[in-house]
C-alpha cells in the first residue's frame, strides 16, 4: 500500500509538471536573480545525517563562489516530495536542478518531465536506474565496497565471520557497495563468511540486525557499515555486548564505516572504529553546481580524466558520470590488500576541515 500511495502522489506532482511544461512552451520559465546570476535549484535529499548536513552547509558557499543564485528544497527521502519540489523549483524560475534521489528506480518520470521542460539535471551521490541527466556526480561505489573488503580481509587474515550492514538495495549505491564488497570477498577471501543485512539506510534497523547476528554468531570479528547512519547503533550494540575494545584487545571487532564524517575520523584516531571510506560531501556540492553552470552555458563533456583528480566515465549510453576520489582512511595511513589509505588526521579530508 505504501508504494502504491507514493506512486499516486508522484503521478499527481508529475501531472502538474506536464501542465507547467505545456504552459511554458516546453522551455521552462526563464529567470535570473536580481543581480543577473543564473538561478539554480538544489533539492537536498535529507537532513537527518551528518553527511547530508555537511553537504547542505557546503552548497551555498560553492554557489557564491561559482556566481550562482540558489533556491533549495528538501525531499526528506521521499520520491513524491521530490516530484513536488521539482515543480516548486520550476515555478521559482530555476535554469537547472541538482538532486540526490535516494530511490534510484523511481525517478525516471520526474527526469522525463524536466527534460521536456528543457531544464538540465545533475544528480549527485546516486545515478538514476533509467532516464537522462546532464551529469552524475558521485564516487565509484563499487570501489567503496572493495576498499572495505580489502581492509577487513587483511585484518581478519582471510578467515572468520563478518556482518555487512547494507543500505537500501533499491538504490544504486546500496547495490554497488554490496556487489563490490561481495565480489571482492569471493575472489580474495573465500574463507570469510559474510552476513549481509539490508537496512534501508535506517540506523535503528541496522542496530537490531547487528544485535541478532551477534547473538547467533558471537564469533563475528568484522563489520562493514555502508553508511555512517549505522555508526551510533553499531557502537551501542558493541558496547552492550562488551566488544567495544581497543584494536590490540583480543575482543576487538574490526569496524569499517563509510562517509568520512568528523565523528568517524575521531573514532578512528581514538581506536573506537578502524577505517572509513571518505565520501566527498564538499566536492559533491561543488561539482553539482559546477556542472549545472556548465549545462546552462551549453558546454559538453566526454569520458576521460578531469582537471580535479577524477575520471568521467560513460555509465551507460547517453549518461556520463564524474567519479570523484574517495580514499580509504585508517589510523596509520597504511596499505591494506593493495589499497593505500590516508591517515585519519590528514588535513585534506573534508571531515577534518568542516567548521
Amino acid at each position: 500500500m505504501r508504494l502504491r500511495s507514493v506512486l499516486c502522489c508522484t503521478a499527481s506532482a508529475l501531472s502538474a509538471l506536464v501542465l507547467l511544461s505545456a504552459c511554458s512552451g516546453g522551455a521552462g520559465i526563464t529567470a535570473t536573480s536580481s543581480d543577473d546570476k543564473p538561478l539554480v535549484g538544489v533539492d537536498y535529499p535529507r537532513s537527518d545525517t551528518d553527511f547530508w548536513n555537511a553537504y547542505i552547509k557546503y552548497t551555498p558557499d560553492y554557489a557564491k563562489q561559482l556566481g550562482l543564485s540558489l533556491k533549495t528544497t528538501n525531499s526528506q527521502n521521499d520520491v513524491a516530495k521530490l516530484a513536488a519540489n521539482a515543480q516548486t523549483l520550476i515555478l521559482q524560475g530555476v535554469k537547472g536542478i541538482a538532486m540526490a534521489p535516494q530511490s534510484t528506480f523511481a525517478i525516471a518520470p520526474i527526469l522525463a518531465q524536466l527534460q521536456a521542460a528543457k531544464i538540465p539535471v545533475v544528480t549527485i551521490d546516486t545515478r538514476p536506474d533509467t532516464g537522462k541527466v546532464y551529469m552524475v556526480v558521485r564516487a565509484d561505489n563499487r570501489a567503496y565496497g572493495e576498499k572495505a573488503c580489502r581492509y577487513l580481509g587483511t585484518k581478519l587474515d582471510g578467515k572468520g565471520k563478518l556482518v555487512m550492514l547494507q543500505g537500501d538495495l533499491a538504490s544504486i549505491n546500496g547495490r554497488d557497495r554490496t556487489e563490490g564488497f561481495n565480489d571482492c570477498m569471493r575472489k580474495n577471501y573465500p574463507g570469510i563468511k559474510v552476513f549481509g543485512e539490508a537496512t534501508n539506510w535506517d540506523g535503528a534497523v541496522a542496530a537490531q540486525k547487528l544485535q541478532n547476528d551477534l547473538t547467533a554468531h558471537p564469533d563475528i570479528k568484522g563489520i562493514y557499515l555502508q553508511s555512517s547512519l549505522a555508526l551510533s547503533g553499531t557502537l551501542h550494540v558493541l558496547k552492550r555486548e562488551g566488544l567495544l575494545a581497543g584494536p590490540k584487545d583480543k575482543k576487538h571487532v574490526f569496524v569499517v564505516s563509510n562517509d568520512g564524517i568528523p565523528r568517524e575520523l575521531k573514532s578512528i584516531s581514538n581506536g573506537t572504529i578502524d577505517a572509513t571510506v571518505s565520501q566527498p560531501a564538499n566536492l559533491y556540492a561543488k561539482y553539482a553546481l559546477y556542472y549545472l553552470k556548465a549545462a546552462i552555458a551549453g558546454k559538453t563533456f566526454k569520458p576521460g580524466k578531469t582537471d580535479h583528480d577524477s575520471t568521467i566515465v560513460r555509465a551507460r549510453d547517453g549518461l556520463l558520470e564524474d567519479q570523484l576520489s574517495a580514499p580509504l582512511v585508517t589510523a596509520d595511513g597504511g596499505t591494506y590488500g593493495g589499497v593505500p589509505s590516508l591517515k585519519s588526521t590528514d588535513t585534506s579530508l573534508w571531515g577534518n576541515s568542516l567548521g
